[in-house]
């Protein structure tokens, strides 16, 4: 699976520099997990957000890409600190082994306690070495976890976010990322299967200059031109990815409730509003004293049991 992201991407760029951008390194960060998490949900076509976040002790302490069903994706990146223009991954958020990747998908129609599945990895490998790429630890995850062969290669600048994902197909059941456990054929399966190790050795040979250059079918036609291809019709426009944030005045009501009345009036108090801006998109929702007393009376006519959205 090849995903190309230019228009999506940008417009995620776009939003961040009026809080002053991103760093090269970051920016660079950001766009392959955009990339990672759209390839992961095209290929599992889960009915739900799939939520890719990394998070450790380095200056980013939190870097998240969201790409819901019909692809439509957000991202963004907390930055406390400097970074340099080449710092790897563990110079970003893994300074000290404590940075995690953490997956998660998120069913769009929860049924009464269904919790969302999550599965987390740590930044570094079976021996303790740091991991310096993101598609690595994919790689790890996806062996560790679903037991399948996974070759990841991800690219990203300030213009073109890009990625390739090959996979070895489990050997049975549905799609892997699913939650429901690793089969014994899987894993007996790992590393033993010839035709995806020479698909994977050719997938590993293309360059981060040519993946972010080069178009579907110049790429296609660098590796696999010996291979019997099968190309299916490529999602684009409103079919494929696009930036879209769901973010909304009502989910940032149901957030200041739970924070509770005193700590609202506390910021009332010192501040005369109150401003939320979404780190998403940059969309800023303000509330005055009226608008916060009207979110407690609206929070205290809802049914018992029926929560708020946050």
């Amino acid at each position: 699976m090849l995903v190309r992201l230019t228009d999506a991407w940008q417009d995620i760029l776009r939003r961040r520099e009026q809080a002053g951008g991103y760093p090269a390194a970051v920016t660079e960060l950001v766009g392959e997990m955009t990339v990672a998490a759209t390839l992961m949900q095209a290929n599992i076509k889960f009915n739900g957000a799939l939520i890719l976040q990394i998070q450790g002790d380095g200056p980013v302490k939190l870097a998240v890409a969201e790409v819901q069903p019909d692809l439509a994706l957000r991202a963004t990146a907390t930055v406390t600190g400097e970074v340099a223009a080449d710092a790897p991954l563990s110079q970003m958020v893994n300074l000290n082994n404590q940075g995690r990747c953490v997956i998660t998908l998120d069913p769009k129609d929860r049924l009464p306690g269904q919790q969302p599945y999550q599965g987390v990895v740590p930044l570094f490998d079976d021996r303790r070495e740091k991991i310096e790429k993101l598609s690595e630890v994919i790689e790890h995850y996806m062996l560790q976890s679903e037991q399948l062969d996974t070759r990841l290669v991800l690219a990203a600048n300030n213009k073109v976010a890009a990625g390739l994902l090959i996979q070895r197909l489990p050997m049975q059941g549905e799609a892997n990322l699913s939650g429901g456990g690793a089969i014994r054929r899987d894993e007996d399966e790992i590393g033993k299967n010839e035709d995806y190790n020479r698909i994977a050795i050719l997938a590993a040979s293309l360059k981060r200059e040519e993946l972010l250059e080069l178009d579907v079918d110049a790429i296609l036609l660098r590796l696999f031109w010996e291979e019997d291809l099968r190309r299916f019709e490529p999602l684009v426009g409103p079919q494929g990815p696009r930036f879209a944030c769901s973010c909304s005045r009502e989910r940032v009501s149901g957030m200041l409730s739970s924070l509770g009345r005193k700590e609202i009036e506390s910021i009332l108090a010192e501040q005369g509003q109150v401003e939320v801006g979404c780190d998403f998109c940059g969309a800023q929702y303000r509330f005055d004293p009226v608008d916060a007393a009207q979110v407690f009376v609206q929070a205290a006519q809802q049914p018992p049991g029926s929560g708020q959205e946050h």
